[in-house]
């Protein structure tokens, strides 16, 4: 698979300087953890499930969860993983799967992830791992000792990606006990923990919150404290931190606005795009890219997603920037290895070598898997080639 893979060789030509690569579910955790973009959230309950896997898949979706907690009632469970073997087993059987997106299961208790993996038997190979729900370092230990009893009975590598959305989380008094208490949960098994992921709905509940969708999850200030700390204790540089990703964006049409919309109309002035803006506007995607682009200045990559309309606005501003790209290059260049200061190959910035090694180091993990576009691509060229014609 690769990001904008279902679009045609010769638009992603015109699109990228260095187009994205190509990855596997078998590939090295460090790029699949930089590669799930958009991470597409389904019910397991869907009776059409394999055939929303596919059709998912050729529109770009790289990642996904099929739901067993939050999304279904908890009535539904016990036909939920009866519907996801089969629906599983089937898929693995498919000869028009083609590349699938990495698949993981999204689990309510520790004791259903090694049944699961008995059940699905040989349809194993198509699960890339579970979603652990509310994690702490008390609650979260069995779910990692079960992924990896699971993992050595079926002899498949399977991930983690624990949740961090419980009220010992958010609350101010337990905080830095709560974060200390996960990361040494998560060191102890770093090599299975793909990435973090941020449940701002469940924070945002804790205080009977709900964000607008003129406002992003950065404007509601008890949330964004908690991302801050995630990051200054989980999401480090120094080879201690993980991947954290981006919180949901709950929006897919607006009615009504307070604000005025919050995209500037001469990007798509310039690619003559201004019925995509007025699109995007009209279906909250101001919002959502504010938002992805105060992720990533945040330290954040990739976003949960629940609509598949939120999938191409994620991976289209991953895309780095041909400026971003030769800003990194000339960083991490040998000679440049005793550090200093040079003017940027743009002549509008300032790269300082040692402080700057760490962003230009991201920045070219990025490259790998999202791509780097042509000197004259924005986004907003990256979102309207990827539209479904």
């Amino acid at each position: 698979m690769r990001h904008f893979g279902h679009i045609a060789p010769e638009e992603r030509q015109r699109l990228f300087f260095r187009e994205p690569s190509v990855f596997t579910a078998d590939s090295p955790s460090r790029v699949l953890s930089a590669a799930l973009g958009a991470t597409l959230y389904s019910p397991a309950t869907r009776p059409q499930l394999a055939d929303d896997i596919v059709k998912q898949a050729g529109r770009g979706v790289v990642s996904m969860v099929l739901c067993l907690e939050d999304s279904i009632d908890d009535a539904e469970v016990v036909g939920a993983e009866e519907n996801l073997v089969r629906q599983f087993t089937g898929l693995a059987g498919r000869t028009d799967a083609g590349e699938l997106p990495l698949l993981f299961v999204r689990v309510r208790f520790p004791e259903q992830i090694p049944d699961l993996v008995q059940r699905l038997g040989p349809a194993v190979r198509v699960l890339s791992g579970f979603v652990m729900p509310k994690f702490t370092e008390e609650r979260g230990m069995p779910f990692l000792e079960a992924l990896a009893s699971a993992e050595t009975a079926s002899g498949r590598r399977l991930f983690a990606m624990p949740v961090l959305e419980s009220p010992e989380l958010l609350y101010r008094e337990s905080r830095v006990e709560t974060l200390e208490g996960i990361s040494r949960a998560v060191d102890k098994y770093r090599d299975r923990v793909l990435a973090l992921r941020l449940g701002v709905t469940d924070f945002c509940s804790s205080y009977a919150l709900r964000r607008a969708p003129d406002m992003t999850a950065y404007d509601v200030q008890v949330v964004a404290s908690v991302i801050a700390d995630v990051v200054n204790m989980l999401g480090r540089a120094d080879g201690t931190g993980f991947t954290v990703t981006g919180p949901v964006w709950e929006y897919f049409r607006v009615q009504e606005r307070m604000f005025k919309p919050q995209l500037r109309r001469s990007p798509f002035l310039e690619g003559q795009a201004e019925e995509l803006r007025e699109a995007l506007i009209e279906h909250a995607m101001d919002g959502l890219l504010r938002e992805i682009t105060l992720d990533q200045a945040n330290g954040l990559l990739g976003k949960t997603c629940i609509h598949p309309s939120h999938v191409l606005p994620v991976h289209a501003l991953s895309v780095v920037s041909h400026e971003e790209y030769s800003d990194a290059q000339d960083i991490l260049r040998p000679e440049r290895g005793g550090g200093g200061v040079l003017r940027s190959a743009y002549t509008n910035k300032m790269n300082e070598v040692k402080p700057h090694r760490a962003w230009a180091e991201r920045t070219l993990q990025r490259a790998e898997v999202f791509g780097v576009a042509h000197q004259d691509i924005g986004f907003v060229d990256l979102l309207a080639a990827g539209l479904p014609e």
